[in-house]
């Protein structure tokens, strides 16, 4: 009787491996069936915005289902990561997870998820460098003039960020702690809303991705003093690094990509990630990228994932740096 029933216990645990296994390969031969959704943590207009909207057209084309894009914007991007960490893990939902998803496991106490455990990372897709920029009537010409004026008026003048815990936030605290000064920060949505609000004159500067401030830069509404990364942009090759401008030690680079619920079955992991691939490597969509200021850094899971994990631990110095709290 015992060897009958461990028998059958045997039979039983080899039918349900073999049936998981069957659905598990169907649903990467089917998949894609329907429209996909991708959840954008962010505002419409923002830099991780364009991003996806421009790599999700191409996927829509290799996939052979429409990518319908979903801003969902707050809390500097943890209200988008919530719902996507929520998700049924069926390869439906993606998020655009990056740096600033990274980062808020350090600025918030509870951000409501969990950006190592709640996600599968397929891979990044670009990096973008941040810019100081100042109304182009405003007097200001340089870095060096900035930190006087801000000398001149300790905590008078304001500047814009994309949210608390953002890199147009990190990277204004460290500036202002570098150079001995203070200022009023003021929080917006995010980096679209950030830079409207210095082209508009409701603040005196601000740090945003090179992406949104194009625009207003080129219509010369706005004034850019330096950029924020090791090296000078192609988009702004006459604009110093903030080193050059004389403050060094302060380089932050921010990146974005595409991740799935934790548990969406491997095949359809496997899919996706050979789709990005491929969109990636097309021209045309690499030169629509790099147009708005960004660089295609396509990545492995692994090396995503480690780039996330490094991040969260750059947060944490810098907060300390900056002597910012978690909110």
């Amino acid at each position: 009787m015992n060897n009958t029933r461990r028998t059958l216990v045997v039979a039983v645990a080899a039918a349900a491996a073999l049936a998981t296994a069957t659905t598990a390969g169907a649903q990467g031969q089917d998949y894609p069936s329907r429209p996909i959704k991708w959840i954008v943590p962010y505002l419409a207009g923002t830099a991780p915005d364009t991003t996806v909207r421009i790599t999700g057209e191409a996927l829509s084309r290799i996939l052979g289902q429409p990518v319908v894009i979903e801003n969902r914007g707050g809390v500097a991007g943890n209200i988008g990561a919530q719902l996507a960490a929520k998700a049924p893990a069926d390869g439906y939902t993606w998020v655009y997870s990056g740096s600033p998803m990274a980062t808020n496991m350090r600025m918030y106490r509870k951000p409501g998820f969990d950006v190592m455990k709640d996600f599968i990372h397929v891979g990044r897709i670009t990096q973008s460098d941040s810019v100081i920029v100042v109304q182009s009537d405003s007097g200001i010409t340089n870095v060096k003039e900035l930190v006087e004026h801000l000398r001149k008026s300790p905590g008078k003048m304001a500047y814009a960020s994309g949210g608390v815990g953002t890199p147009s936030h990190m990277g204004a605290e460290l500036l202002l702690a570098a150079t001995g000064t203070k200022a009023l920060h003021v929080p917006y949505k995010g980096a679209s809303e950030s830079t409207n609000a210095v082209a508009g004159k409701q603040v005196d500067f601000a740090i945003a991705l090179i992406s949104p401030t194009l625009p207003h830069i080129q219509g010369g509404k706005l004034r850019p003093l330096a950029v924020l990364s090791p090296a000078r942009n192609p988009r702004l090759d006459q604009v110093p690094t903030l080193a050059e401008a004389g403050v060094p030690g302060i380089s932050l680079v921010s990146f974005g990509g595409l991740a799935l619920p934790k548990g969406t079955p491997a095949p359809v992991v496997q899919e996706v990630r050979d789709a990005l691939t491929k969109a990636l490597a097309t021209p045309e969509v690499r030169e629509k990228l790099e147009a708005n200021g960004a660089a295609v850094v396509p990545s492995t899971p692994e090396e995503f994932a480690q780039s996330l994990r490094a991040e969260i631990a750059l947060t944490e110095k810098l907060m300390k740096v900056a002597n910012i709290e978690a909110q």
